[in-house]
Formats: structure tokens, sequence, C-alpha cells
């Protein structure tokens, strides 16, 4: 019984065997099946080139509005607009007739052409008849009021505005002299020039010494203004011909601007003016700070001093720019551990700063000065008023009690006279500063701001140095503006990738409309409507560089996407292929076998 057993156990379990190791195949396919499985695949292929591709290409895309790329080019290479300063000058000949007014006028015209090498900038002459002033700008302000406003405007026959009066010039016969005299208005944009009757010229003359006079008195008062904006346009220009593929009548003037020389004095105060100057800004924030190693003078009257001295050039100045003030006072403010202590000048009985210490003067770790956080840059300015051991305190060499710091403020020194009985000049308390003491401070203040603005040191007018950084002003918001222009085209061409909103679009066409404005409003002579159109461009086109749904996509390059997109589509894309493949595959045998069955037969 036992070998039965066995025997029959080792047929089931080879039975079991062969049953396990059968295949199991699937059923056969019936004739639809092979067409069926490739519109299965196609379907499936369909739905993803016709419905999902449409929608990934819809929902990735980047919008880019339509931007004029030639025009910004050509505003940034400096084709599209040629910056003109016409300066329209009024002459006043109360003494002569109208035909040798006009015969004087057109000498003295001349002779400004002849001695003119920048064209860009010239005078204008014209009888003052002609010009009738229509606003008085500035005119509330006792330092500028006059008779003749700096920035009048003059209408033609068909009232359409033409220029703006610069300058009066007032010719006035005098016999007591014998040779020309003038002198500028301290009230007025007006210069006085005084002639004996024998300097008249005939009508028949072609030169004059009146009208060469006159020619050099005025050629003077604007050479500086004409030297800076010539630096304005001639880099501004260079900068640009790389790019702009400029014509040779145009390398030729840039060439000749570049060897054209200028005086050495004019050369050196130019290239101070463009390292202390700031860049322009709508609004400035003004500190003005008093800083003291003891604890005296613990106040100050600074809310009157800056109402009655400081206030009225920064009314003067609105027209450019807007101004907030702040003061502070800060008590035991020590010096710079950097700054060597002040030296004892036995001769001069004055204590004295090193030349080599300005720069450290000032003690950034422990002073609270304002940074320049807002919409505007700060402008500091430190009143600093020595302790009476150290006192009078001045620089050694120039002996001056007040530095400009450029881009950034000045600081001047303030040395009361103190008395034996504890007061400042006899006059008031230690424990107080009083308007009349900070009336010199204030007023350094005052011409250190205006250095601080790019305003040109001649002429010695405030009216007509506000006339000067007016012009500079918008020249340099103007090829600003241009050259932001420029960047963004570049940017949109060198980035095909980079989302350009309907912000942006706007933004441009609002910029080169201003920009036209302003090109010309300068060509006409209007200067203060010039400035206006310059900074609506300079800010419209930096509102359009600096979008911020524009700059994020600079941060998203290609590779990127890949990285992201990768996973996603490989799990879909692998089977769809494959199954493709697959299928091709096996059509192309099937046809293969039936090419060879028919063969055969």
């Amino acid at each position: 019984m036992g070998q039965k057993d066995d025997l029959l156990s080792n047929k089931v379990r080879e039975n079991q065997v062969v049953a396990i190791k059968a295949p199991k195949c699937p059923p056969p396919e019936g004739p639809e099946g092979p067409r069926l499985r490739g519109l299965v695949i196609l379907s499936f292929w369909a739905v993803v080139i016709f419905l999902g591709v449409p929608v990934w290409l819809w929902t990735t895309s980047i919008y880019r509005a339509r931007l004029p790329l030639g025009e910004m080019l050509g505003w940034a290479d400096g084709k599209a607009c040629k910056p003109s300063f016409p300066l329209q000058i009024a002459i006043e000949a109360p003494d002569l007739q109208e035909a040798e007014a006009t015969h004087l006028m057109s000498l003295t015209q001349h002779a400004l052409d002849d001695r003119n090498e920048f064209s860009a900038h010239h005078l204008r002459l014209q009888l003052a008849k002609s010009i009738r002033p229509l606003d008085r700008v500035n005119a509330f302000m006792p330092i500028i009021e006059g008779d003749h406003s700096s920035q009048s405007i003059r209408k033609g026959a068909d009232g359409d505005k033409v220029g703006e009066c610069a300058l009066t010039v007032s010719l006035q016969l005098d016999d007591n002299i014998a040779v020309p005299q003038s002198e500028l208005r301290k009230q007025s944009t007006t210069l006085d020039v005084r002639y004996p009757a024998s300097q008249v010229p005939l009508i028949t003359s072609s030169s004059s010494t009146l009208s060469s006079y006159i020619a050099a008195q005025l050629q003077g008062l604007f050479a500086e203004e004409q030297a800076i904006i010539e630096y304005i346009l001639t880099t501004s220009q260079s900068s640009a011909s790389p790019s702009a593929q400029a014509s040779p009548s145009t390398n030729r003037e840039l060439r000749s601007r570049r060897t054209r020389s200028l005086h050495p004095d004019l050369a050196a105060k130019l290239a101070s003016r463009m390292i202390r100057s700031l860049k322009y800004a709508a609004t400035y924030h003004v500190t003005i700070s008093l800083f003291t190693p003891t604890s005296v003078p613990s106040s100050w009257d600074i809310e009157t001093a800056i109402g009655e001295y400081f206030i009225p050039l920064l009314k003067s100045l609105s027209a450019i720019s807007n101004f907030t003030v702040d003061t502070q006072v800060q008590l035991h403010a020590n010096l710079s551990p950097s700054v060597h202590l002040p030296e004892h000048d036995r001769e001069a009985n004055v204590w004295t700063l090193r030349d080599e210490d300005l720069s450290g003067f000032i003690n950034a770790a422990e002073w609270p000065l304002s940074p320049s956080i807002g919409a505007g840059p700060t402008l500091n300015f430190i009143l600093y008023v020595p302790d009476q051991s150290t006192s009078p305190l001045v620089v050694k060499g120039s002996r001056a009690s007040s530095w400009l710091v450029p881009q950034w403020g000045g600081v001047t020194i303030l040395n009361p006279s103190w008395t034996a009985n504890g007061t400042a000049n006899g006059t008031a308390p230690t424990e107080c500063l009083s308007k009349d003491l900070l009336k010199p401070a204030l007023l350094t203040f005052s011409h250190q701001l205006l250095s601080l603005l790019g305003a040109p040191d001649t002429p010695p007018l405030l009216a007509l140095q506000l006339q000067t950084l007016t012009r500079i002003r918008a020249a340099s918001l103007l090829l600003s503006a241009s050259s932001t222009m420029g960047s963004l085209a570049r940017l949109t061409v060198a980035l095909p990738s980079i989302a350009i909103p309907e912000t942006v679009s706007a933004a441009v066409d609002t910029t080169l409309a201003h920009l036209q404005s302003t090109c010309n409003a300068l060509k006409e002579g209007r200067f203060r409507e010039a400035l206006d159109h310059a900074r609506v461009a300079e800010a419209q086109a930096e509102k359009g560089f600096f979008e911020k749904s524009m700059v994020g996509q600079v941060y998203f390059p290609d590779e990127h996407k890949v990285a992201v997109y990768l996973p996603l589509l490989g799990p879909i894309g692998v089977p769809l292929i494959m199954s493709a493949l697959k299928e091709a595959k096996r059509r192309f045998a099937a046809r293969r076998a039936k090419l060879s069955t028919t063969r055969i037969e």
C-alpha cells in the first residue's frame, strides 16, 4: 500500500507542475481588433494635440505688448531729437532811434554768432518792445523780484508761445564815461550797459566797439552754462555712438567737440560741479542738524531763522524740485575717532583741523543722521558748535569754517564770540542760538544747496542761476529718459521670454510723447515747460523699465521650465509614444507579411 501511495502522489505532483508551467494566452483577437486599437491610440494623440497642447500654450503663454522699438532706439541714439537752447535776450535802448537800435542789435548778434562755438546753445537778441511779460515767476520772492521776470513768456502776433526772456540788456547813454561799462542789477534779471555817445555805431558801419563789448559781456554771463550743457550733450552722444552707427557728419561734430578745449578755470569748475551735484529728484529731504561736544547750546531759534533765511530759496527752487525740511539737536556729539584733535595756532590764536581730517569729520557711527529713505534723497547740513576751549575752530590753511560733502550735504562750524559772562556775542545766552547767530550758517547752507543741485557759480545772480538750472535739468532728464527707453528696447529684444504688460506699453507711449514735447519746447525757448515734460518723461520711463511683473520673468529661464514640466510630461508622454511606436511596428510587420504572401502565391 505504501508504494502505491507514493506513485500516486508523484503523478499528482507532476500534473501540478505541468499545470503551473502552462501559459495563459489572451483570447484571440477578432478582425476588428487592430482597427479599434489604432483608433484608441489615435484618439489619445488627438486629445493631446488638438486640446492639451493649445490649452497648455494658452495658459503658459507670456503676453508681450507691442512696443515701438525703432522709435525708442532712435531716442536713445540721439536721432529723434537734436536739443537746442535758444536764449532770448531783450534789448532796451530808450536813447537810440529805432534804426540805430536795430543796427546795433544786428551787429551784436553777428558778434555773438562769431564767438559761439557750440551751435546748440545760442543767444538771440530782440528789441524789448516785441517782448511782453505775461507772468512773473517767483515775483513774491524779495530775493529775485523785479521789473522783468526770470521766466517771462512772450507771445507773437498769432498768440502762440515763442520763448522766454532770459535777460534784459538796458542800454543807457552816459557822457561822463569814455568806454562802455556794465553791471547786473541785484533785484532783476537786467544787465545795465552804460555807453558814451561816441560809441554809437553808424548805420553804414559793419562793426562797432559797443556791439563787441555787449557780445563779450553776454558771452561771459552764459559761458559756464554753455560749457555744462555742451558737456552733458557730448557725454550722452558719445556713450550712444557705438550702437547708434552715427553718420559721418555727426562723428565729425563729436570729434570737434571733444578736441575743443575749455578755459582751465572753467574746466576745473565744470569737473567739480559734475562730481558734487546730485542726480535729479522730484523731492529732496533736507535735514539741518546742530551738533555740539558739550551740553551747550542746547536749543536754537531754528524755525524763525529757516523761515527768514532758507525758505525763500526753497520757494524759488519749487519750480524745479520740492523740498521738505527737518531739524534736530544732538548734545555731547564727539568727533570721529579717526579725526585728530584740533591743533592750536598761537600766531592766529585759532584752533585748526587738518584738511585730511575733513572727510572723516562726520561721526556717522554715533551721530543720528537721516539716511536716504523715501521718495527722494536726503541732504544733511550740519552746524557744529565747538567747545569754548577749542574755539574758534577753522580749517588749517584755508581758514574756512565750512565745506561741502559731494552728493551728501555740507558742514558749517559756528564760532560764537564767547564773553566772560557766559553769552555768545553778548546777545544771547549760551544755551540758545539766536536767529542772528544762525544767519551766516543758513546762508552758507543755501549756497551749498545750490552747489549740490548743480547750479552754476556764474552769473552771480540767483534768478539767472535758477534759469540755468532749469535748462540743465531739462537737458539731463531728456537724455536720461531717452537712455532708459533704449535700455528697455534692448532688454525686450535680448529676452524674448520676458513679459511686457500693457502698463509698460502705456508708459512707453507717454514717455515718447513727453520726450517729443520736451524737445519742441527746448527748441522754442520754453524751458520751464520743457522741464515739466521732461520730469513726466523720466518718471514714466522709470516706471515702465522697473515694472514688477516684467522684471520677475527675468529669473525664470528655459532650464527652469524644463525642470518643472519634465516630471509631469514624462509619465504621460512615454506610454503614448511607446504605444504609437508599437502600433506602427505591428502595422509595418503585418504589411510586410502580406507582401511576402502575395509574392509566394
